[in-house]
This record gives structure tokens, C-alpha cells and sequence, in this order.
């Protein structure tokens, strides 16, 4: 799988080089980062890890799935970062011009399987999502954690039939939260950022797609010093142990 993301990197860098690191004193001020949903509580404590760093800057968080992202900045929705949870929509970034540099992949991440607190209905793995008592939802087709899911379940040959499509892995795990799903897949990340209001059942690896997630300068940024800064950030030692200490793998 590291070699499909290599390649994959390989692919967006062609785009262009990648920046210079950016000194601190250049990195302050507003900087906005549009991210994909799954990447909500590590991105917030990265935002502070960044803010420590950097002295004087005030990043916001626009976070959703990445489709919708993608959506908000093709309609002029300004933005100077733009971290998608997968390949395909950052390359739609790329052929429609709204990023500058070369995407990066800076973090790795897993699906599993998220059920109720407990596992009330016992399920063990893929297979128990196609049973007639198990309510299995799932996000939206083109939501990347959806793609994934439909991998795992392809390698698994199993096809269950979701009740209902959610925006993002956020949607996914809410319902299950609430007793109004029994189960979904998401990352393990979502799993473990929802702890104690869902549990997990482990997808063995050779069902298991890695997820990768890139990050680029938005090429209209507002405060393009920052965004560097931004990025070079996440790529960092303190970066990588933020998104790391929230389940996420490296690159």
C-alpha cells in the first residue's frame, strides 16, 4: 500500500515543486484550513500546536467531507489550506487550478467497523453488517471513507444494504451514538475520537485499504506565508506526534 501512495504522491507533485520552509516571523496573522471531517480533533489540537510555533497566528477550521470541501472552494469559497482525505479529489483540486505547489501526504489512516457502546448487537466483523437485524448506514458515494468501505467490503465479498447515506464519517458515527444505526465503517480515528459513545470492531489488514490524506496551499490563500507554515507544520515532528496522538499513521 505505501507504494500505491508514492506513486500516488508522484502523480499531484507534477504540479509543481515543493515550497520553501517558511520562518516564523512570516506566519502569522488569520489563516483558514478547509479539512476533511475526519481530521476534526487532531487538527484542532494541531491548530494549537501551530499557534505555540508560531506567535501571532489565528487558524479557523472549515471541516467537512471531503466532496463538500471540494464543492465550497470550486465555488469561490476562500480557503488557504485544503487537506482531502483522499487522492481523486485532490486531483480534482489540481486539474481545476485551486491549489499551488505540490499536494503532500502527511498522514495515513484506517477503516474499522463502529457499532453501538458495548456491541450490542454483536458484531464480529464485515459479514455481520449484511444480516437481516443488523440497521447498517454508510456516507454518501463519493465521501472517501465510503469509497474505502466499499473496498473492504468488496475484499470481503460482502454487500449489505445501507439505510441511509450520511454527508461525512462524522454523520456515520452520530447515528450510531444515537441507537439510530446499529453500524457503519469509518476510520479508526472517528472511533476513537467518539470513545465511550461507540465501539469498534477491528477489519483485518488484507480488507483494509490505507486511507492517505494530502494537504496543499490553496493557490487564492489570503496569507500564503501561513499556509506554508501550515503545512510544513503538520509534516513536522510536533505535526506528525499531533495526528499520531489522535490514531492517525505516518505518511
Amino acid at each position: 500500500m505505501r507504494r500505491f501512495f508514492l506513486l500516488a504522491l508522484a502523480a499531484v507533485s507534477a504540479c509543481g515543486s515543493v515550497p520553501a520552509p517558511v520562518s516564523p516571523d512570516k506566519a502569522g496573522g488569520d489563516l483558514s484550513v478547509f479539512a476533511a471531517a475526519s481530521l476534526t480533533e487532531a487538527f484542532k489540537a494541531a491548530g494549537t500546536g501551530f499557534k505555540a510555533a508560531h506567535p501571532g497566528s489565528n487558524p479557523t477550521f472549515n471541516f467537512a467531507g471531503t466532496p463538500t470541501l471540494l464543492t465550497q472552494l470550486l465555488q469561490g469559497a476562500g480557503a488557504d489550506v485544503f487537506a482531502s482525505a483522499d487522492q481523486p479529489n485532490m486531483q480534482k483540486a489540481v486539474d481545476a487550478k485551486l491549489v499551488a505547489g505540490a499536494p503532500r501526504v502527511f498522514a495515513t489512516n484506517k477503516l474499522e467497523i463502529v457499532v453501538g457502546a458495548g456491541n450490542p448487537k454483536h458484531i464480529s466483523g464485515l459479514a455481520d453488517l449484511a444480516r437481516a437485524d443488523v440497521l447498517y448506514i454508510t456516507e454518501a458515494p463519493d465521501v472517501p471513507a465510503a469509497k474505502y468501505a466499499a473496498q473492504a467490503l468488496a475484499a470481503a465479498g460482502v454487500k449489505p444494504a445501507p439505510r441511509s447515506l450520511e454527508a461525512d464519517v462524522k454523520g456515520v458515527v452520530s447515528k450510531v451514538a444515537l441507537g439510530e444505526a446499529d453500524a457503519g465503517i469509518v476510520y479508526v480515528t472517528d472511533v476513537r475520537a467518539a470513545r465511550g459513545r461507540v465501539s469498534g470492531v477491528a477489519i483485518p489488514d488484507a480488507q483494509n485499504p490505507r486511507a492517505g490524506y494530502l494537504v496543499a496551499e490553496v493557490r487564492a490563500a489570503h496569507n500564503p506565508y501561513a499556509a506554508r507554515a501550515f503545512i510544513d507544520y503538520l509534516l513536522s515532528a510536533g505535526g506528525q506526534q499531533a495526528l499520531q496522538g489522535f490514531g492517525f499513521t505516518p505518511p
